[in-house]
């Protein structure tokens, strides 16, 4: 290997800038969008889903304001950025795992004040933790003679952890309102904010509270200000990519975009870098429990995952008590910008599943909440790819009638999604998605709407679903009279017409009809 592609220390869960450089692991140089926003503005909010790097970001920022040059020798903002002005910065991070009280938050605001008095050398003040915070930020202006540097990671963690519990969560709301807050009213002594979070709760005075944040989540010029790029991957990480499909690296874990340049998710290639094989890593790392919650409560039709738009406000738009699920998607990373277009009431955002993690690994989640015995139906979506590998239609026929009569019947009158329109369509497309296969759901034609299309080891697979259809056998009809098949003739592969029906008062398939076409 040549000393141009020595490896470095890969570092897997590092959110501290200073420990990077010190020990010389890889970095991928963001001081550029450092120093761009503190130039340009004064306060700022950045939503990105989870292991994003949005807690290494605001840490760059911290000792770049703590005048720590010899950290930043070789980095874009070395030459440009005045490291004689020492500014004192005031950390706030509620990344650690919270406890649903709120004692546990007060106990926890007090521990974050005590902390930066200590570290900033100010005294410690009584009262209010607002009155607490702004005097925290005089003090420390009065004591280093310049404008005080505020800093708030993860800033919704406590009100997500909690959103299961409404009353609580509007009290923990509430609590960091008036905190945040302190920010607006303490102007005249700061120099620079930025909160960052997962998601951005709107229709509440959590963020009139501030002084008018600039919201960079969907500017497409800050699009990458977290995660890595396909440039990123060439000009740092290219001794780890010896050995490995390019090809198959982007499919798996790029595709992520806030309607500008695409990245990668940072956690998902640092462990595919270490461990040497492509699997669900950043997936894996937990997928929030309300967001499966919220998804299963308001009966969400899976396939829509697919074909979905939506405007800036909506994908803004959570709150305590209204949740919507694009929203929640979106702020969580499992849907992300495709493209945008202009409409008379503003910017429209298309949406898309990121990558082949998401695409697979999301449905297999939700595959879960659709039945009681999840390692079940795991193991039986683990066999379609076998089943339509060798075209058996009868094996794939008694799958599914197998996976219905193993619910037992109490368990659709206890559960709300088994009550949902598309419940059955849902979980029809969630086994072909969470089998990793390549599937198109809402397929559109000039003749109408495909439920469903699958493309497997050379074959074609076209699905039409209904429930309770009447009269019996018209999924087919449909798949015929609408010529579903025409737009896919000129691959040249054998196309299967599959009909599938089922039986809301029987709870199982009741019908499916195969049709191959070979010309």
């Amino acid at each position: 290997m040549s000393p141009d592609l020595a490896r470095r220390k890969l570092p897997i869960g590092v959110q501290t800038f200073r420990e990077i450089r010190d020990e010389g692991s890889y970095y991928v140089d963001k001081t550029g969008y450092a120093a761009q926003l503190v130039a340009e503005g004064k306060t700022y909010f950045l939503s990105r889903p989870r292991r994003f790097g949005k807690s290494l970001f605001l840490d760059t920022l911290a000792e770049m304001f703590a005048g720590n040059k010899r950290l930043f020798e070789g980095l874009e903002c070395y030459d440009t950025w005045d490291w004689d002005t020492v500014y004192p910065v005031v950390r706030i991070d509620f990344a650690e795992r919270s406890q649903r009280s709120l004692e546990w938050i007060d106990q926890r605001i007090e521990e974050i004040l005590a902390l930066n008095e200590e570290r900033l050398g100010v005294p410690a003040t009584t009262g209010t933790a607002p009155a607490r915070f702004g005097a925290l930020i005089r003090n420390a202006q009065a004591k280093h003679g310049q404008r005080v540097v505020v800093l708030v990671d993860e800033y919704d963690k406590p009100i997500l952890d909690t959103m299961t519990d409404p009353d609580l969560a509007r009290d923990v709301r509430d609590r960091l309102a008036s905190l945040y807050g302190v920010t607006k009213s303490q102007d005249a002594h700061i120099k620079f904010v930025m909160l960052t979070g997962v998601s951005k709760f709107s229709k509440v005075n959590l963020f009139s509270g501030l002084n008018n944040p600039e919201d960079i989540t969907l500017d497409a010029e800050y699009s990458a200000v977290c995660g890595y790029t396909e440039e990123d991957l060439d000009s740092v990480f290219a001794p780890e990519l010896v050995g490995l499909d390019r090809d198959q690296v982007r499919e798996w874990y790029n595709g992520y975009s806030w309607g500008g340049q695409s990245v990668y998710n940072p956690y998902d290639l640092l462990l595919l870098f270490r461990k040497r094989q492509f699997d669900t890593y950043w997936f894996e790392t937990g997928t929030p429990t309300f967001l499966v919650d919220t998804l299963t409560e308001q009966g969400f039709y899976l396939p829509r995952l697919q074909n979905l738009e939506a405007t800036a406000g909506l994908l803004s738009s959570v709150d305590v008590g209204h949740v919507s699920p694009t929203a929640l998607l979106f702020q969580t990373g499992y849907l992300t910008v495709d493209s945008t277009h202009q409409t008379p009431q503003g910017l429209r955002y298309r949406l898309r599943l990121p990558n082949h993690e998401v695409r697979m690994a999301l449905p297999r989640t939700m595959l879960s909440a659709f039945s009681p015995d999840a390692e079940l139906v795991r193991e039986q979506a683990s066999r379609l790819p076998d089943l339509l590998e060798a075209a058996d239609f009868p094996g794939i026929e008694r799958l599914f009638k197998a996976h219905f009569a193993s619910i037992p019947h109490d368990w659709y009158r206890s559960n709300t999604i088994a009550q949902a329109k598309g419940y059955y369509c849902s979980v029809f497309y969630a086994f072909f998605a969470s089998a990793g296969l390549e599937t198109t759901a809402e397929d559109t034609s000039n003749t109408g709407r495909l439920d469903l299309a699958v493309r497997y080891a050379g074959q074609v697979f076209l699905f039409e679903v209904k429930t309770d259809a009447q009269p019996p056998g018209s999924a087919m009809k449909q798949i015929e009279a609408r010529g579903y098949a025409e737009k896919y003739r000129g691959e040249g592969l054998p196309i299967h017409l599959v009909g599938v029906e089922f039986s809301r008062e029987q709870r199982t398939l009741t019908r499916f009809q195969v049709q191959t076409l070979t010309d």
